[in-house]
């Protein structure tokens, strides 16, 4: 049967969409399926492997974060870190706290020893200032143990030991001999205890420091064993270890505070034992010129 050529023309195109069409459709559908097809309507060869197995590795490696983030300490305050850091760094915390209450007993005591000691010492001087001769600031000042009393008591012994001396001549030498040897004593017996502050506060942020690298290189055995660099495992043991630099700090820093502070208070209390040592010397010389008047004026009567 004869066709026109128009006829024939559009029957070809026809045909050649509806294949297009059912091209595009079984393509569709297989990806719809999960299978993708080939412009050939073959299927598409296999996903590869790596891709199967990045999932279950992600999810190892989350359950492993989530294990060691679990161990972690919740209480990051300082007694808690306190609590979770390792023996040696605990040992170095317990010692610096104990330095630190033996800075503030030391600070304490020593303040009122001193304070004590500066009242009584203004009150020596100032009878020592107002009396006449040895005997009456003897009697002024009373049996009070104080360093002025230590004071009239050396230059009245030697006094007396040097009675039957033929010249008076090296009395004075020999009392301010004495008064220095017990202004000395009272000096150091003052220093007592200062020492110690002094002990801690030069050594007390090195023992901190120590305490510091052990806790560190603990911490870095532990990211060692959980294989993660992640902050919030590695924070909470460097933090521990941190704390025992600031336990350090502040246990040496009021010890060298409090010290320096006791050293210029020392330094002042000295000073009033000088002006009462002067004082007892003035009062020595003018019993031995009274003594000698009498002495001169029989001489010139002769």
């Amino acid at each position: 049967m004869f066709k026109p050529p128009m006829l024939t023309a559009l029957h070809t195109r026809s045909i050649a969409a509806m294949a297009a069409a059912g091209t595009v459709l079984s393509t569709g559908l297989g990806w719809a399926q999960g299978i993708p097809a080939t412009n050939g309507g073959a299927p598409a060869a296999p996903a590869p492997a790596t891709d199967a197995l990045a999932a279950p590795d992600a999810a190892a490696g989350l359950d492993h974060l989530a294990a060691a983030t679990a161990t972690l300490p919740h209480d990051l305050s300082p007694w808690g870190m306190f609590m979770a850091a390792s023996p040696v760094v605990q040992a170095v915390m317990i010692g610096l706290a104990l330095a630190s209450v033996a800075t503030w007993t030391i600070f304490l005591a020593k303040s009122l020893e001193l304070s004590k000691a500066k009242r009584k010492a203004r009150a020596s001087l100032a009878a020592l200032e107002q009396a006449r001769s040895l005997t009456q600031a003897a009697e002024s000042i009373g049996f009070e143990k104080t360093p002025a009393t230590a004071f009239l008591r050396a230059v009245i012994a030697e006094a007396h030991q040097s009675a039957d001396a033929p010249s008076q001549e090296g009395l004075k030498e020999r009392a301010a001999s004495r008064l220095e040897r017990i202004e000395a004593a009272e000096g150091r017996r003052m220093m007592r205890g200062t020492g110690i502050l002094a002990s801690i506060g030069s050594t007390a942020p090195f023992v901190g420091l120590f305490g510091t690298v052990w806790g560190i290189m603990v911490s870095f055995i532990g990211i060692a064993k959980s294989q993660t660099t992640n902050l919030a495992v590695v924070a909470p043991g460097i933090a521990e270890a941190l704390l025992a630099t600031a336990i350090g700090l502040v246990a040496a820093i009021p010890a060298v505070v409090i010290y320096n502070g006791f050293a210029r208070s020392i330094g002042g209390y000295r000073a009033q034992l000088g002006d009462a040592s002067a004082a007892v010397l003035r009062l020595l010389s003018r019993d031995m010129d009274r003594r000698a008047l009498p002495r001169s004026v029989s001489k010139a009567a002769e």
